[in-house]
């Protein structure tokens, strides 16, 4: 069995503290409701401070909770609401387009997947929750990276691997699919990372009207085109459940 690291237990328990009761504690105080050395806590106090965990007044030297927690816990409550807002949008997606659908958010350099509403036929399929797709090639990513731009830099600078023979992977051209992807309100992805199989995508705001994730549809080339090109009823049905889950969230009419 695994054991576990008593650093971090100790840094945890610091956290819920600080998260409960008074606003800011002393060292003293930290120290001895943890039974702890005062430089061992101090230690772990610094550690947390720099990582922007832990705040420290300047007049009192008491510490209080930090930025940085503030904004890991917006990341995910906005990721759970995300997908909560969509459940309903993407289901009947899956209905009226009879193919799979996915949302996808930016994490650590791709495309996570949050939600995944299985094609409504009988075939035997894999739940991809949790799964990363690249940036640069896919649908959902091209979204992202048009839209926002910490995954535009991400994209931008980061390797784009040719998966296929369609993949585009020169810089000049990639930041021109983006700026098209701009321009119509959609990003695609016909067999540049998978082939035989072609996606729609279309991005989702918040209430700030900020980029927070994609949602799209992915199926074999044959259903998702007709006469090589992506069908409009299917496009179309993307963005207007894209418009409904950012409604949802608030976004307003756009």
């Amino acid at each position: 069995m695994a054991r576990n690291i008593q650093s971090l237990e100790r840094a945890a328990a610091m956290l819920r503290l600080l998260a409960g009761g008074e606003r800011r504690l002393g060292l003293s105080d930290i120290a001895s409701t943890l039974g702890l050395a005062k430089g061992t806590a101090h230690g772990i106090l610094r550690t947390l401070q720099q990582e922007g965990f832990v705040e420290q007044d300047e007049n009192s030297g008491r510490y209080q909770l930090g930025a940085e927690l503030l904004r890991l816990g917006n990341s995910y409550l906005d990721v759970h609401e995300l997908r909560a807002r969509a459940l309903v949008w993407t289901d009947d997606l899956a209905r009226s387009s009879g193919e799979s659908v996915y949302l996808g958010v930016l994490h650590q350099q791709g495309v996570l997947i949050v939600h995944h509403v299985f094609r409504p036929d009988d075939s035997r399929q894999v739940l991809e929750v949790g799964a990363m797709q690249p940036l640069h090639s896919t649908a959902l990513g091209k979204v992202l990276s048009a839209y926002d731009p910490v995954a535009h830099s991400e994209a931008v600078e980061g390797d784009r691997k040719p998966f296929t023979p369609r993949t585009v992977t020169e810089a000049e051209a990639f930041e021109g699919v983006l700026a098209l992807t701009r321009a119509r309100g959609w990003g695609s992805d016909v067999e540049e990372t998978w082939e035989g199989v072609a996606s729609v995508a279309a991005p989702v705001h918040d209430r700030r009207r900020l980029p927070v994730g994609a949602v799209g549809i992915a199926g074999a080339v044959e259903r998702v085109c007709a006469d090589g090109e992506l069908r409009s009823d299917l496009i179309a049905a993307v963005r207007d459940c894209a418009r409904a889950v950012s409604r949802d969230l608030g976004a307003g009419r756009f």
